[in-house]
């Protein structure tokens, strides 16, 4: 590859050559403080010199008088005699609206300079006018900047690009009125402007757009991972076919679907779409996966095991159908699921129950379960969230999980499921369930879940987020099957740890003489027992706060008017309730009021949840 470097005036870079911003660039996206570091750059070495010039030289000698600024390069690739833009934009805009303002501050200052400065503004082509830098969906607001309409006035409906132009125009105008206060300051930055500040010029074959797009940024706002990606992607193919198939469109449509391009954040949500289905289609361990995360996958993408899945390096008619079809459609599928774990829908529960946990193993474990236009997703998704969900709970509920299980596990079982017919998937879940089970516990494991493992599972064994979880999948349980209207939302009963609606772990046994009688004041079991989850409950905060030291029959008042679960601990819940009676028959669930509370109690509650346990998570 010969890139053959060719240094330019700011005079001769805006004199003949148009500009048209190439697919790979994103929008116009500077805002204050590169804007201010370009103008910094380019008035350090003015003021430098000029504070050493007779005032009396003329303007055009005493801009000779100021030394030379290199203002970095720019990369270009020509196509059937259009220059499109590779590497610039930023800069080349911001330039552009410099020129603009100094063309109306020469205006007020009477310059003759000012034909000359418009002239690197835009060129004619017969009436018309082309401005050198073609923001095509832009122009009417270069247009309106140009003419010197009020910028308050000017529409900023074109977009990002346009609302960008208009507000670092503001910081532009400022700075300029600012430092060149009078005509001959003027005059002789104009000069030094167009005639001493030199930028180098790469022109690059098409071929090798895409390698330099990655290697070459604007300076100030980083390209974003899947910016470069685009480049790369989109650089392999006819831009006459890029146009009329609109895969430009297409690929800003799908960020747009995924949540858009956030400022000052890392990566966007099509970064982490990316992590997943790469990961989702190659990685069946640890290992491969931290190849592909949201920071690097856009280096890895051609080489390797991922070139030899996609095949896109080099090959427009790969990169073309990945993009109108997998592309497009696994990045629809993963805006789906990330709208179903954002609000509970009963088709879709446990996707809404994964993330009440901070699971996003689904992500990978679903786009890699479904194939292109799989007819079965539907049945995938259901199947996956709560298989995913089993498997989290079950090993909580057994003290099987262990540091960086799921995760691992996500990463295996995204390989055996892949492009898995549905009726499948649910027995790769359980073998690996049982694998895990075997080995945390060191025995062959045969069951999803023992009683012997779960029988002393308490306070001190599940973290703070799970407990307040289970017991309102505990809730949620009892109120489906009853036909009743669960009494809290999801959030409030796992995530609100506010006074007012959140809700707390509460121990039905306070810690009082009273109680510790009960336990033959054996302090040890004593805490053992009032900590296993037969001996707690789910509580508003501020009644929590209240009731912490009451004996139990002033708690069992209590907890006659709170959740369900709660309530069933009171004999009133019993009066006439026929939904909750139906409830115990169906399931065989020997549910009975508690006028006292010791460990046949507690031995009775936690044996009870043990067979909600395995209804919810057969």
């Amino acid at each position: 590859m010969s890139i053959k470097p060719v240094p330019l005036s700011i005079e001769g870079v805006f004199s003949s050559t148009t500009y048209y911003i190439d697919f790979y660039q994103r929008q116009y996206k500077w805002n204050k403080e590169p804007v201010e570091r370009l103008l910094d750059d380019i008035f350090y070495r003015f003021k430098q010199d000029y504070q050493r010039i007779d005032p009396s030289l003329d303007t055009e000698t005493a801009g000779q008088r100021i030394g030379y600024y290199f203002l970095n390069t720019f990369v270009t690739n020509t196509i059937d005699s259009k220059t499109f833009l590779v590497d610039g934009q930023q800069r080349f805009t911001t330039i552009t609206l410099i020129l603009i303002q100094l063309y109306h501050l020469g205006i007020k200052y009477e310059s003759d300079l000012v034909d000359w400065i418009k002239d690197r503004i835009h060129g004619n082509s017969g009436a018309k006018k082309n401005f050198w830098l073609q923001h095509l969906n832009h122009i009417s607001v270069l247009e309106a900047l140009l003419k010197g309409i009020p910028l308050n006035e000017i529409p900023e409906t074109s977009g990002k690009t346009g609302k960008n132009m208009i507000e670092n125009t503001k910081i532009i105008k400022s700075w300029l009125e600012a430092e060149l206060s009078n005509p001959h300051q003027f005059d002789t930055f104009v000069y030094y402007l167009l005639r001493k500040i030199e930028i180098v010029k790469l022109d690059v074959n098409q071929t090798y757009v895409p390698m330099v797009f990655e290697v070459i940024n604007d300076r100030g706002v980083r390209l974003k991972p899947h910016e470069i990606l685009k480049g790369k992607l989109l650089g392999q193919i006819d831009k006459v076919e890029l146009e009329k198939l609109e895969l430009n469109k297409l690929w800003d449509n799908q960020v747009d679907i995924l949540g858009g391009m956030a400022t000052n954040t890392e990566f966007d949500e099509i970064d982490y779409f990316f992590e997943s289905f790469i990961r989702a289609k190659i990685a069946n361990t640890r290992g491969i996966a931290e190849k592909y995360t949201a920071k690097n996958y856009h280096r890895n993408l051609f080489i390797g095991e991922v070139e030899e899945y996609f095949a896109l390096n080099h090959n427009a008619g790969n990169t073309k159908k990945f993009l109108l079809n997998e592309f497009k459609y696994f990045s629809l599928l993963y805006a789906r699921i990330k709208k179903l774990r954002s609000a509970l829908n009963s088709d879709f529960s446990h996707i809404y129950f994964n993330n009440l946990n901070d699971l996003s193993g689904h992500f990978q474990l679903i786009l890699s379960a479904c194939k292109f236009n799989d007819p079965e997703e539907e049945e995938k998704i259901k199947i996956i969230g709560y298989q995913y969900d089993r498997l989290f709970t079950l090993l909580h509920l057994q003290k099987a999980y262990v540091n960086n299980i799921i995760t691992d596990l996500v990463y295996t079982i995204s390989g055996e499921i892949r492009e898995l017919p549905a009726n499948r998937i649910a027995d790769v879940f359980q073998k690996h369930l049982l694998k895990a089970l075997s080995e945390t516990k060191n025995a062959l494991i045969t069951e999803s879940f023992n009683y012997n493992f779960f029988k002393d599972v308490g306070y001190s064994d599940l973290p703070i987020r799970f407990k307040r979880y289970f017991f309102a999948r505990i809730e949620h349980f009892i109120s489906v099957e009853s036909g009743l209207s669960l009494q809290q939302t999801f959030d409030n009963l796992v995530r609100n740890n506010g006074a007012v609606y959140g809700y707390q772990i509460e121990h039905i046994l306070a810690h009082n003489p009273e109680n510790l009688e009960l336990f033959e004041n054996n302090e040890e079991v004593f805490e053992r027992e009032r900590n296993r989850l037969g001996g707690l409950l789910l509580l508003r905060s501020n009644t929590n706060q209240s009731s912490r030291n009451e004996p139990y029959e002033k708690k069992l008042q209590t907890y006659a008017s709170t959740l369900y679960w709660n309530a069933t601990l009171h004999p009133d819940t019993y009066h006439s309730n026929l939904d909750l009676l139906k409830l115990m028959k169906s399931h065989n669930l020997r549910l009975r009021p508690m006028m006292k509370f010791g460990h046949e109690e507690i031995e009775e509650r936690h044996k009870l949840l043990a067979q909600i346990i395995q209804i919810i998570w057969s």
